[in-house]
């Protein structure tokens, strides 16, 4: 029998969209949700989050959005990374 999927966690969902940041280096909105996989809603609800903690910077450019991974926001998903490294570790996951 397959199990059905669970839904993702806060941390895993900031994860998702640092890393279609920072893949994209200069992200337009609608790449970060096609990346990450969420609703227009819950995509401004997270990045606002995300720019409010400094993350992430969000950026005009000819009357376009881009957001951008800050330093900060580089060093957090490296040591996000490390933690779900760490967790697999033991067979367990975000």
């Amino acid at each position: 029998m397959v199990q059905p999927e669970k839904p993702r966690s806060k941390i895993r969902i900031y994860m998702d969209i640092l890393q279609a940041v920072q893949e994209a280096g200069r992200a337009k909105p609608t790449h970060v949700l096609q990346k990450a996989n969420l609703s227009h809603e819950r995509l401004t609800r997270y990045l606002g989050e995300l720019v409010e903690k400094n993350l992430v910077s969000e950026n005009q450019d000819d009357g376009n959005r881009y957001y951008a991974l800050t330093e900060r926001g580089i060093k957090f998903l490296d040591e996000l990374r490390r933690a779900e490294t760490f967790v697999a570790g033991f067979g367990l996951s975000f």
